[in-house]
């Protein structure tokens, strides 16, 4: 005859519970020890196997997205960026981040990921650099297609770094058929150091850069971020940058003006 152990391990395995297992003698002994009722001792197990679920659920969608990071909106700092409306970024999902190196840009792109995982949103990040040079490969291996598809599927797509590298002609083309086709479909966050002016140059055609950012602006917000690099608040930090005029140099430390 089966035991009562035995039925319970088996019953947890075939409703795909892991916590409930490894917390049941624990909380057992507290409802004995405590006169717990049954309906709060079944509760307690339940919550402690939703929390399991749920960050299973958070870590597997987190490393599905292809994040470089992790880095979370509570971790940024506005008053460093007061360009930035931080209330204003909170509440959208589709965004394009403008500014130069080292403001927060990426930052702010991973840290809305992490909130829209939370939210239940598929997400996929990618370097515009990482995105051509997959593009391309997938052009030569006749495989276009499905690698298009795996940009338009996720729910948020994040294209970081737009403007690092001007596109040929076949990348920028695919490049318009992935804006194209999440086009009133789903969300999507850009950042890049260019301005809109400068974006004819970066898909070397003007044409269709106005029809990218025709369809991009329709229903995003633009973030201009006019505020100082981290980086070089880090490194005036360490006394890499002195004062204007102070011309003693410090053994060992190469003199960098800002720019």
């Amino acid at each position: 005859m089966i035991g009562l152990q035995e039925r319970l391990e088996d019953a947890f395995r075939q409703f795909g519970w892991s916590r409930i297992p490894e917390v049941l003698h624990y909380h057992a002994e507290e409802a004995s020890k405590h006169n717990i009722s049954y309906l709060e001792f079944l509760d307690k197990l339940l919550q402690e196997e939703l929390a399991a679920k749920w960050d299973r659920y958070v870590r597997t969608r987190t490393r599905l997205a292809n994040l470089p990071f992790h880095k979370t909106l509570d971790q940024f700092d506005f008053r460093f960026q007061p360009s930035i409306d931080e209330r204003r970024i909170r509440d959208l999902a589709n965004l394009i981040f403008l500014g130069p190196p080292g403001v927060g840009k990426t930052h702010l792109a991973v840290a809305l990921a992490l909130e829209a995982i939370k939210q239940r949103y598929t997400v996929y990040f990618t370097t515009a650099h990482d995105l051509v040079q997959t593009l391309q490969q997938a052009d030569q291996n006749h495989t276009i297609k499905q690698k298009i598809r795996m940009y338009t599927k996720p729910r948020l797509l994040i294209i970081d770094e737009i403007g690092y590298r001007k596109m040929d002609e076949p990348a920028a083309h695919f490049f318009f058929q992935i804006i194209s086709e999440r086009y009133e479909t789903g969300s999507i966050i850009l950042t890049s150091n260019k301005s809109y002016g400068s974006w004819g140059e970066i898909f070397g055609d003007s044409v269709l850069a106005t029809a990218i950012l025709d369809r991009l602006l329709h229903h995003s917000t633009t973030i201009n971020i006019k505020g100082e690099s981290y980086r070089i608040k880090e490194k005036k930090k360490a006394g890499f940058f002195r004062p204007e005029g102070d011309e003693e140099q410090p053994k060992g430390v190469v003199h960098v003006s800002a720019p």
